[in-house]
C-alpha cells in the first residue's frame, strides 16, 4: 500500500505510520518502507540512527542491482511494525533512477540511437547491463520480492513529489491512500495524482487501485465542508475517512509511535481502525482478526 500525494503539508506520514499502527493493533505483521528521502517517518518511528548509516544503504538497494537482494539486511525492528528506513543517501536516488529509467527507454528503442552506456555515464550505480525491459521501475518490487512474504502488509510512505521514486513505490504497491487537506489547494494536488496514475498505468501497462482517501486535519469551517464534499464526488466510488486535528496525533509522532503504542486515549483512534478494517476485507483478512480494539 502506498501512502501518496506530493502535495507537502498533508500529514502524509502521520496517516501511514498510524494505519500501520492499526494494522498492528488487528495482529497483522507489518513491513513500514519510508520511500522519502528526507526520513520523516524513519524519524518519526524513532530511527535516527539507521538514517545516517553507513553504506550499504536502501539507495544501494535500489540503485545496484548487485545489492538488490540485501534489503532484508536493512530491516530494523520497531514495538508495532518492521521498518526499512530512509537513508540520507536517497538524496541521490531521483537522479539515479531517472537515469536507470532513460537507459531502459533507449535499449527498448533502437530508434532512438542513444548510447545507453553514455547514459549510464552520468549515473553512480547504474549500467547498461543492470536495467532490463522498457522502464526501470521495478526496481522496489525487486527489492521487496525477497522479503515481502514475511508480511500481512506493506505500507509504503512516498516522497512528497512525483518523480521516480514515488513511481516505484506506487508501481510495487499498485494500490493507493491518498492523504489530502479540505483546503482548495487540494484539488490540484488531486488533479495532479490522477493524471499521474494515468501515465504510470500507460507507461508499465499496471493498474493502480484506490483504497480510498483520508481527508487530514479536519475543522469545521465552510471550506472544510466544502471540500469535504468535493473529495466525496471525485472519489464517489471510494471510501473518504476524516481524521480531525488532534493534539494526540502529534504528540504519539514526537514519542516514535502510533497513537495505538502511546496510548494516546483520542476519537481518531477508530478512524485509523476503519481504514485497516476495511484494508482486512478487501485483503481478505476480515473473518480472522485477532486483536480488535475499540479506543473510547
Amino acid at each position: 500500500m502506498c501512502v501518496t500525494n506530493a502535495k507537502g503539508g498533508t500529514g502524509k506520514t502521520t496517516i501511514a505510520i498510524n494505519v500501520a499502527g492499526a494494522l498492528n493493533e488487528r495482529g497483522r505483521d507489518v513491513l513500514f518502507v519510508d520511500l522519502d528521502p528526507q526520513g520523516n517517518a524513519t524519524e518519526g518511528l524513532g530511527l535516527l540512527d539507521a538514517y545516517d548509516r553507513a553504506p550499504p544503504t536502501f539507495f544501494d538497494v535500489l540503485t545496484d542491482h548487485r545489492q538488490r537482494d540485501r534489503a532484508g539486511e536493512l530491516v530494523v525492528e520497531h514495538g508495532e511494525m518492521d521498518v526499512l528506513p530512509s537513508n540520507i543517501d536517497l538524496l541521490q536516488a531521483e537522479h539515479e533512477l531517472t537515469i536507470a529509467d532513460l537507459v531502459a527507454r533507449v535499449k527498448d528503442d533502437p530508434e532512438l540511437a542513444v548510447d545507453p552506456s553514455a547514459l549510464a555515464s552520468l549515473g553512480i550505480n547504474v549500467t547498461p547491463e543492470s536495467v532490463s525491459g522498457p522502464h526501470a521501475l521495478d526496481v522496489l518490487d525487486e527489492a521487496l520480492a525477497g522479503i515481502e512474504d514475511e508480511y500481512d502488509y506493506v505500507i509504503i510512505d512516498s516522497p512528497p513529489f512525483y518523480g521516480k521514486l514515488t513511481d516505484t513505490g506506487i508501481y510495487a504497491a499498485q494500490h493507493i491512500l491518498v492523504p489530502a487537506l479540505t483546503e482548495a489547494t487540494s484539488e490540484r494536488a488531486i488533479e495532479l495524482l490522477i493524471d499521474q496514475m494515468a501515465a504510470l498505468e500507460g507507461q508499465t501497462g499496471i493498474t493502480v487501485e484506490t483504497m480510498g482517501v483520508v481527508a487530514n486535519r479536519v475543522e469545521k469551517t465552510n471550506e472544510d465542508r466544502q471540500m469535504l464534499a468535493w473529495l466525496n464526488e471525485v472519489f464517489d466510488e471510494f471510501p473518504v475517512w476524516e481524521v480531525r486535528k488532534r493534539v494526540a496525533l502529534q504528540r504519539a509522532f514526537k514519542a516514535g509511535k502510533s497513537v495505538f503504542a502511546a496510548d494516546e486515549q483520542v476519537d481518531m483512534a477508530d478512524v485509523f481502525l476503519d481504514i485497516a478494517a476495511a484494508f482486512d476485507e478487501r485483503f481478505g483478512f476480515a473473518s480472522d482478526s485477532t486483536h480488535e480494539v475499540t479506543h473510547d
